[in-house]
């Protein structure tokens, strides 16, 4: 086997029973942990020792996730055999999470490209609250999560388009109730979207608010009605979680293993 496909196999995890990949993938996560951890200390007032030792562990994880991202994409023609490899490398730089492998260490390197101000720079640290979405790599529950959403994509979008348009159409109503009564809050058609996103979601801040019997009969029914549309989602959600665990386990029962090594023969 070449070095190249030694890499690959490695940061791949296409073999969970190799020692050194499930090493690297437990280091990765620590690290991730580390630094979102690092993210929110950083935001506190400590000592010049604690800035020096934070300061180490970035440039550590900088060059660290820069050799992954720089390994991925060099391996990536081996992830995709059927395509040349100028456009199997472009396919990887383009993909959700290699997109999130750069936006995790762009912020370092963008003041050696640009001219950056400073406080943009500070600003742009908080991506590094990127990298903890890098663990969806190495961790199946997480990886299932984003399954789930892409299967379930269109019933998703369906619904929350129909839960825009109620709220668009509640906030219209609301307006033309309410604003004779207190046209300072309800001064637009646009005013009462924020009273409805609160109202559909039953959070309701109490911020804004209708005074009229028009207006509360109205709260009413699109509070009533935001319990059972704000739940749609979460059935669609649970449905393609439930459908997505028959299918892995009836994928386990068809495979057949070794009875010396445990490795999958299919």
């Amino acid at each position: 086997m070449s070095i190249k496909n030694r890499i690959f196999n490695v940061i791949r995890e296409d073999d969970e029973n190799d020692l050194i990949s499930n090493i690297i993938d437990g280091l990765i996560i620590i690290l991730i942990i580390i630094n979102v951890l690092l993210v929110i200390l950083d935001t506190f007032n400590f000592s010049e020792d604690y800035q020096r030792i934070s300061k180490g562990i970035e440039m550590f994880s900088i060059y660290f996730f820069t050799i992954e991202y720089i390994l991925r994409l060099w391996t990536s023609d081996l992830k995709y055999p059927n395509i040349k490899s100028s456009k199997a490398r472009l396919k990887h730089m383009v993909s959700l999470m290699s997109l999130i492998d750069l936006a995790a260490i762009l912020p370092f390197y963008l003041p050696f490209i640009l001219v950056v101000d400073l406080r943009v720079l500070r600003a742009l640290r908080i991506i590094r609250l990127f990298r903890v979405f890098k663990i969806n790599r190495y961790t199946n529950s997480l990886s299932n999560i984003f399954i789930v959403f892409k299967n379930r994509k269109y019933e998703l979008m369906s619904s929350f388009f129909i839960v825009f348009l109620l709220m668009i159409i509640s906030s219209v109503i609301m307006y033309s109730l309410e604003n004779p009564a207190q046209p300072q809050v309800f001064s637009n058609a646009l005013s009462g979207l924020w009273w409805a996103v609160a109202t559909f979601t039953t959070v309701g801040y109490g911020d804004i608010y209708p005074i009229t019997v028009g207006g509360k009969i109205m709260a009413g029914i699109m509070a009533i009605l935001g319990i059972g549309l704000v739940a749609v989602p979460t059935g669609i959600i649970s449905a393609g979680f439930i459908e997505l665990m028959n299918h892995n386990k009836h994928e386990d029962d068809s495979k057949s293993y070794c009875p010396y090594c445990g490795k999958n023969l299919s």
